[in-house]
């Protein structure tokens, strides 16, 4: 059975969200959730079974009908209601985010982003529209936008959900299926589940009333994702996946803006996303003053309890990944040189926290540099020409993002145009974006496209309709 958290003297505990419902797992089984900053168990979260994901499909296709003939507005009015609590509750997912993955809660934004995007899918409903055409003589055509049925996602456009966490983070999003059902969606639209890939993972892409499916991730299980979508119904798949994203520093740049940005990048949430700055090449008329400065600011920064407003970076997610990026360390240090950290300090905090480290010349063709590490690991090289800086950045399977650094326009064009990247920002990195931006990556970034309007495509079939005329027949004389 699981068992509950204590926020601020209030229990929560974690349960499934299944057909309006809150309900354990059908077998009562748990998995541990650890805080990673200490090591200590934060509480047990459900494992949902087989039964329970193909329970909480049955409830989302049952309730995808009524919901799709729902009026837009009033669907809307739920993704509406939802924001509020998302906001009025949001120090209570920081504090489940920092006890489940160790994110600093000064570096939580996910519960106003999260606001911002339901509030504005709420709205945005008068965008599903189809086209018609009168150019095929003797004919009106048109198309319709109609919902899959059963997706992974996607309210506004008359889907139902059924949503599984990770399992790394299941606690705030746990906490968030209690809003949901504070906001009053009608039973079995919006299910949400916690579990690890198998069963439930693998169930959702196998099962074949899933019509549609979002996933963020790993490149290895967006494979698998799609493999079994192949397999079965050819389910729709969109694939947010891993990075290896380039900053290139050129000579003319803001020194300043360059340093602090690609700091930022590869801090945040301890280099645990995907789009994290985790190569920089630095024009080598000025990369000793740019090394310098990095190192030493690296240098500074120490891990600490991501419950407190001034901590500048939390521990690793978990022991797995912990482990796997002092073994990526270890690798690094036999091509590259090690200029900061390189080292674990479980021993030291009974956390698993990780030096903010720095490679300088490590080999284009080392392990390091082509594999996602995954954590505050940054590798620091040098270039004399855009066309080698280009090559370099672009000899990845990865393609999510790519900073560049200069104040010469024209040059930033042509570096946007010729990297191999899903997003390119200039004069800043990550996690700055667009607002109506697409967003995906290149090669083994990703497949396809979210973000506002180009994610309520992915959730939205498109049927042609024709209808033939009667010809009109003169009478005769």
């Amino acid at each position: 059975m699981s068992t509950s958290v204590n926020i601020n003297g209030v229990e929560f505990q974690p349960r499934l969200l299944i057909n309006g419902e809150f309900v354990e797992a059908s077998d009562r089984g748990t998995f541990n959730v650890f805080n990673p900053a200490t090591g200590e168990i934060s509480c047990k979260v459900p494992e949902a079974t087989e039964d329970d994901t193909n329970r909480a499909v049955a409830a989302a296709k049952a309730a995808q009908p009524a919901w799709a003939a729902l009026d837009p507005v009033k669907r809307g009015a739920y993704l509406k209601k939802l924001a509020a609590l998302l906001r009025e509750q949001k120090s209570t997912l920081h504090h489940l985010e920092a006890i489940s993955m160790g994110v600093p809660v000064n570096h939580f934004f996910h519960a106003d982003f999260g606001a911002d995007e339901f509030d504005y899918f709420a709205e945005a409903w008068p965008h599903i529209q189809g086209q018609s055409s009168v150019n095929t003589p003797g004919y009106v055509t048109m198309t319709f936008r109609q919902p899959f049925g059963v997706t992974a996602a996607a309210l506004i456009t008359g889907n139902t959900v059924v949503l599984k966490s990770s399992e790394k983070a299941p606690l705030a999003v746990a906490y968030a299926a209690e809003l949901v059902a504070k906001a009053g969606f009608p039973p079995g639209v919006f299910n949400i589940l916690s579990g690890h890939g198998l069963p439930s993972g693998r169930c959702l892409a196998r099962h074949m009333d899933v019509r549609a499916i979002s996933f963020t991730g790993s490149s290895r299980t967006g494979k698998l994702i799609q493999e079994e979508a192949a397999k079965t119904n050819l389910k729709s798949v969109t694939l947010e996946l891993g990075g290896k994203s380039p900053a290139i520093i050129f000579d003319d740049a803001n020194m300043e803006q360059a340093l602090s940005a690609t700091m930022s990048s590869i801090l945040l949430n301890a280099g645990q996303i995907c789009v994290a700055n985790s190569r920089a090449y630095v024009q080598k008329s000025v990369a000793p003053k740019f090394i310098e400065a990095f190192t030493k600011r690296m240098a500074t920064v120490q891990g600490g309890n991501p419950l407190d407003p001034q901590t500048q970076m939390g521990p690793q997610a978990d022991e797995v990944q912990y482990k796997n990026i002092l073994s990526y360390i270890e690798e690094g240090k036999k091509s590259g040189k090690l200029a900061v950290g390189g080292k674990g300090r479980l021993d030291e905090t009974k956390g698993y926290f990780v030096e903010p480290t720095v490679f300088l010349d490590t080999p284009e063709d080392a392990k390091i540099m082509k594999e996602e590490i995954f954590g505050p690991v940054l590798n620091i090289n040098t270039f004399e020409t855009e066309e080698e800086v280009v090559a370099k950045a672009n000899d990845t399977e990865y393609g999510l993002w790519a900073a560049v650094f200069t104040n010469d326009l024209s040059r930033a064009m042509r570096m946007a145009k010729a990297l191999e990247s899903g997003y390119v920002s200039i004069n800043c990195s990550s996690p700055s974006m667009g607002r109506d931006l697409p967003f995906g990556g290149y090669k083994g970034s990703g497949e396809g496209r979210e973000g506002r309007l180009h994610s309520m495509d992915h959730f939205l079939e498109v049927k042609s309709v024709i209808i033939k005329l009667d010809e009109k027949v003169s009478p005769s004389l």
